[in-house]
């Protein structure tokens, strides 16, 4: 039986009665079975095992047979509380038993115990609130002097999460009886000639040793042998995925694909490259290559367009799209915001249209007559290719034939949402792209099942952003900056928290419009851009500062996509601290889109936390998106990243994708080995992984 069969509740444990209470906090955390009990793992190991006396407590915890020499009471608030005098031969000490005066018949005075602590010194004395202790059994035996001397029963103790009413020694209980009844029929879930390459243990084995270790190094042993077993997993399910992808074959032969009626006029990419006042880049050559590449083979293309704001995406996307045009298909380009589908539209527009190819702008606020003609033509096929959100995988959206779809700033999309989309065409292609730049170590994990593409650079003529950090004291220097660079003529943004007051000492965007407007650039035009404009009036408004009308944007960070002004030089980023990396570095990129030199600052106010100092420093010192999403990735870890939250492939009991990479490298070679040599996973080596993703699979809980 694998663990994760293991369907009897946790209320059948009868030596240690669960309770209730303690049933609904296991549930209240997803524990509502005994196999998911021994998957609960601890977050931390107390080594009880390896003596520590008092006189050392500032040295870590102490861990110290001693003996309890008297009980006092002193008044604390309204009741009193207990004060627990304790030596062994070093030192003396107290314990603080707050709200708990029944330890006065748990600790005796002249008995001994065995604590477990830390201590601190604090009003002449060594004292502890939180502490744990067992008894001292009547075990002796013969000292080197002719006596006698107590044999503490020393230990490694799991410490596990908690929640409100759950205590650690019950949890503890629960876990050990589990233990003791189940792991006799728990089964292997490793391959037998992986397990012993690595030496790794037998499940049984690292389960009892993850809760229960009998040494540090046995608990190393278990630990290693989980985190690989968990990243093996994960990278089994991502190559059982690129398996099915490759499996898919197009519905059409392209080789047939020539004879189609509806074809266009053939090379439409070098039409459009010819009317290009520029050359692409290195990267978007190669981009395109590797599109190309995918888009005439035989199976459907799963690929990752990565690329720093500004380094031309979306004529990539707009290539691709010609590619499927040209083959006799239809194409699709989804954007998050009606703002982002709106700028794609228009500059699809410009480039496209004159080459014979019907663009067409879909989304939800598109009028109901217009829509239906709109509708009617791409289900004919008159349109050939369609932008917009989340409109174009409505229930009332049809294709005629819908070959390519493209997914910009795909973080903000769910794995539902593409699969909707997806589902409007027979096995079409897939271009998903990123201006939120994803670390190796989530790339191989996460999208491992996708070929990945890089645009590195950015056009010609493009300088790099020069980034500022300032106190929120110091923003009249600022103000005057900004100034100077709108007599020359440039355009600013002015970036807030919030779009109206709120509970926090923040500034926002609604206020300081209008301070902006009448105490600090009065001879300049403002205008307000948030989330809680009508999308009529917040186009108008874009387009009006594109124009030049407006000479400061005062937002939110409803700007971070989808804005496209050469003109605006300078970007002002206030309460910076508050905004997370990722943000901050899509904010930056909304300057630095012209010839001319562009700044950011970032102005901070004096309460901030060391994570903003590092998120602020780190904003200074790198303009290459991939080191900011590297260390983006080492401050919040991979459960936060943006778009990995909602994929649900790092929900792990134990391994971390980020400080484990080398376990992670070596699963993934050997699950990818495995899957090449034996797809079915016929052999009796991997007889146990074919068992397990159909009696047990993991994941299966988030949908991988």
């Amino acid at each position: 039986m694998f663990v994760r069969e293991i369907c009897d509740p946790v209320a059948r444990l009868t030596g240690e009665k669960v309770g209730s209470a303690a049933e609904k906090a296991l549930a209240h955390v997803g524990v509502t079975t005994i196999g998911s009990l021994l998957c609960r793992y601890p977050r931390d190991w107390e080594d009880r095992s390896r003596s520590a006396p008092l006189k050392d407590f500032r040295n870590g915890p102490v861990c110290s047979i001693v003996r309890v020499i008297a009980h006092e009471w002193f008044d604390a608030g309204k009741i009193r509380t207990l004060k627990i005098f304790i030596e062994d031969d070093t030192a003396r000490a107290c314990l603080l038993c707050y709200n708990r005066p029944f330890m006065k018949n748990q600790l005796v005075v002249g008995n001994d115990y065995l604590i477990y602590s830390d201590f601190e010194f604090k009003y002449g004395e060594i004292r502890s609130s939180a502490f744990d202790f067992e008894p001292i059994p009547a075990v002796s035996v013969a000292s080197a002097a002719g006596g006698t001397e107590r044999i503490a029963p020393g230990q490694i103790l799991p410490v596990y999460p908690l929640t409100k009413g759950l205590r650690m020694a019950k949890l503890r209980a629960l876990v050990k009886q589990a233990l003791d009844a189940y792991l006799p029929v728990i089964e292997d879930e490793i391959p037998q000639s992986i397990r012993e390459r690595y030496h790794l243990l037998t499940k049984a084995h690292a389960l009892k040793a993850i809760h229960f270790p009998e040494s540090m190094k046995e608990l190393e042993k278990a630990k290693k042998t989980i985190m690989y077993e968990e990243l093996f997993y994960l990278e089994v399910m991502v190559g059982k995925r690129a398996q099915a992808k490759r499996s898919v074959m197009r519905r059409v032969p392209e080789e047939t694909a020539s004879c189609m009626t509806q074809q266009k006029t053939p090379d439409l990419q070098n039409l459009l490259l010819d009317r290009l006042p520029f050359v692409l880049t290195e990267g978007q050559q190669e981009a395109v290559a590797d599109i190309n590449g995918d888009m005439d083979s035989p199976y459907p293309m799963s690929r990752l367009l990565q690329g720093d704001v500004g380094s031309g995406k979306t004529l990539v996307a707009f290539l691709a799209a010609l590619k499927a045009v040209e083959k006799g298909g239809q194409a699709a380009i989804m954007a998050p915001t009606e703002l982002l589908a709106r700028q794609h539209a228009e500059n699809a527009a410009k480039l496209l249209e004159p080459l014979g190819v019907n663009v067409a702008f879909l989304t939800g606020n598109i009028k109901s007559k217009g829509r239906k003609q709109l509708l009617k033509d791409l289900a004919l096929g008159v349109i050939d290719v369609a932008i917009g959100t989340h409109a174009l995988f409505s229930r009332d959206v049809c294709y005629r034939d819908l070959r390519l779809v493209v997914i910009d700033e795909q973080h903000r999309f769910g794995v539902v949402q593409r699969q909707a989309i997806m589902a409007k065409g027979d096995a079409p292609d897939l271009l998903m792209m990123s201006a939120t730049p994803i670390p190796r170590t989530l790339a191989i994990t996460v999208f491992g099942d996708l070929d990945v593409s890089v645009i590195k650079g950015l056009p010609p003529g493009r300088q790099p952003i020069v980034t500022h950090l300032a106190r929120e004291s110091n923003e009249n220097k600022v103000y005057e900056f900004i100034r100077a660079q709108l007599k020359t003529g440039a355009q600013a943004y002015f970036v807030y928290p919030l779009i109206e007051e709120g509970e926090l000492d923040l500034k926002d965007a609604v206020s300081m419009k209008e301070r902006l407007a009448t105490e600090i650039f009065p001879e300049y035009t403002l205008a307000l851009a948030h989330s809680k404009m009508d999308e009529e009036e917040k186009r108008l408004t874009m387009e009006a500062f594109r124009g030049g009308d407006i000479h400061i944007l005062v937002a939110t960070s409803v700007v971070e996509v989808g804005v496209d002004v050469p003109n605006a030089t300078c970007m002002v980023i206030e309460h910076a601290e508050r905004f997370g990396l990722s943000a901050l570095h899509q904010l930056r990129g909304r300057v630095g889109r012209g010839t001319a030199q562009s700044y950011c600052f970032l102005v901070y106010s004096d309460k901030y936390t060391e994570d903003a100092k590092t998120r602020l420093m780190v904003m200074l010192e790198h303009s290459d998106g991939f080191v900011i999403a590297e260390e983006d990735l080492k401050l919040r870890g991979p459960g936060q990243i943006n778009g990995v939250e909602q994929s649900g492939y790092i929900r792990l009991g134990l391994a971390d994708p980020v400080e484990h990479t080398a376990i992670l490298e070596k699963a993934r070679a050997d699950a990818f080995a495995m899957l090449e040599a034996d797809s079915g996973l016929l052999s009796s080596d991997h007889r146990c992984v074919a068992d397990v993703l159909s009696r047990a699979p993991p994941f299966s809980d988030v949908g991988v």
